[in-house]
């Protein structure tokens, strides 16, 4: 990958041995590679035996978990922070697995609609809850320093499952708590 790095730098005229891009090369590869980690993660390891009993049947809600990701069109960041809820039946799920789990999938180069379907399917499938609700809010660097340049553009994208589909009451609530 460094190697590629600096043949990028050369092809848009750039003198890679000039002294603020030595060892550039090596440093934006280490970066893409700490990026793009998410595809080294076994989700079944992070989730590990942090599925516990409970007779809890509540809606459990987690809000703003700080997430980043790369757009898979352009490999530009996108940011924000991603809402998650669920209505367990008969298991919970260890809180920071939920913020491992969305930063596994968001370190992927991806777009924000497969990674809030992503996110909720997986919680729906460790905890087999009754539902499970994901909102991803996030700004986009390739709608802010390219092409259309919005500054203030704001993408929200949701993916409902089970009850938060089904129960107009459950998605009401879960959506007025992440407000």
């Amino acid at each position: 990958m460094e190697t590629l790095y600096k043949q990028l730098l050369e092809a848009i005229g750039e003198d890679v041995n000039r002294a603020g891009l030595q060892g550039t090369p090596k440093r934006a590869a280490k970066a893409f590679e700490y990026l793009t980690h998410g595809y080294n993660l076994d989700i079944a390891k992070i989730v590990n035996s942090a599925v516990f009993p409970s007779d809890d049947d509540e809606m459990i809600i987690v809000k703003n978990i700080e997430m980043y990701s790369l757009c898979e069109h352009h490999l530009l960041p996108f940011f924000g922070k991603c809402h998650i809820g669920y209505l367990p039946k008969g298991k919970i799920i260890g809180l920071s697995k939920l913020a491992r789990i969305v930063d596994a999938f968001a370190r992927r180069l991806q777009i924000q609609e497969n990674l809030t379907k992503q996110i909720a399917e997986t919680i729906m499938k460790y905890t087999e809850a009754l539902g499970v609700g994901v909102i991803i809010e996030a700004q986009h660097l390739c709608m802010m320093m390219r092409g259309v340049e919005k500054q203030n553009s704001l993408m929200k994208t949701s993916c409902m499952l089970g009850a938060f589909r089904k129960a107009g009451p459950t998605r009401a609530e879960f959506l007025s708590l992440v407000r």
